[in-house]
């Protein structure tokens, strides 16, 4: 699940309404924002553009061949918009969710037997068995809104993957570049159906992706997600800690080149083989 960040809709949502929204903190779990019910209900139309053959099929052809046909494991899985087409290719989906209405939202569409899901937040909840692939896409890595949680949701992959299995990353590039002197924040989407824009702090590496968003009755609706930036560079030091080599980083799921203009990433993280005593 997402929010819109840096021009693109992140993996735990983006277009919701701050009463729908709860700080998961106050119900001690993760510093992660709280998809609720109203969320779960329209994410699927708020991200339509996510919902796509172009969006969805890269990225299930690069998890379905990572997974090798075993076992993948989606860290906030939403209402399954990779999970679904992944199992369906032959590939056995188990999802963790912080939100028990995206879950719902998920079981709606497949029986809870086809990808099984548990409510959780995905830093520390453990899944029983072993995964070829742990896979975190649109952004939802920076839900977690500490460091030390990210890097705990670095070990939890670790932690569920099998030796030589990949855990897997979509995320944004930090829009840093486009803020002039002395600004704080960034508009990446300006129409007269939706206004966006992210306003950032750069000590702390806090993201609020802010959005404007034209209603069928002729009102706008505003919404705000709260996230912790990442530098690749960060991620794979994250990913270090937990044991963890990287061995690709793409632009996108299509394989295409990460360079110095990409706005986003798609990294593939390694679990090294166990050396036999």
């Amino acid at each position: 699940m997402p929010a819109r960040a840096w021009g693109f809709k992140s993996p735990l949502g983006h277009a919701y309404g701050p009463s729908s929204v709860l700080l998961a903190r106050l119900r001690g779990v993760a510093s992660s924002d709280l998809w609720d019910e109203a969320v779960a209900a329209t994410y699927d139309e708020d991200h339509a553009d996510m919902f796509t053959a172009d969006a969805v099929d890269p990225a299930v052809s690069l998890l379905a061949e990572l997974a090798r046909g075993g076992a993948a494991l989606a860290f906030a899985v939403g209402t399954g918009r990779l999970a679904i087409p992944l199992a369906r290719s032959g590939v056995s989906v188990t999802g963790i969710d912080l939100s028990p209405d995206m879950v719902a939202r998920l079981h709606s569409k497949v029986r809870p037997e086809e990808v099984p899901a548990v409510v959780g937040d995905m830093a520390t909840t453990r899944v029983p068995g072993d995964f070829d692939l742990v896979f975190l896409p649109f952004n939802s890595i920076s839900n977690l809104r500490t460091q030390g949680e990210q890097v705990q949701c670095f070990r939890n992959a670790a932690r569920h993957l099998t030796d030589g299995g990949h855990f897997v990353i979509e995320l944004f590039v930090p829009p840093l570049r486009r803020l002039t002197p002395g600004d704080d924040a960034v508009l990446f989407d300006a129409t007269e159906a939706h206004v966006g824009f992210d306003t950032i702090d750069v000590v702390t590496q806090e993201l609020s992706s802010h959005h404007l968003t034209l209603g069928a009755d002729g009102s706008y609706r505003y919404g705000v997600g709260h996230f912790r930036y990442i530098w690749p560079a960060e991620c794979d030091l994250m990913a270090a800690l937990a044991g963890l080599d990287l061995v690709a980083r793409y632009g996108d799921w299509d394989g295409s080149p990460f360079n110095a203009n990409s706005t986003k990433h798609v990294s593939v993280w390694r679990k090294p083989a166990s050396v036999p005593d």
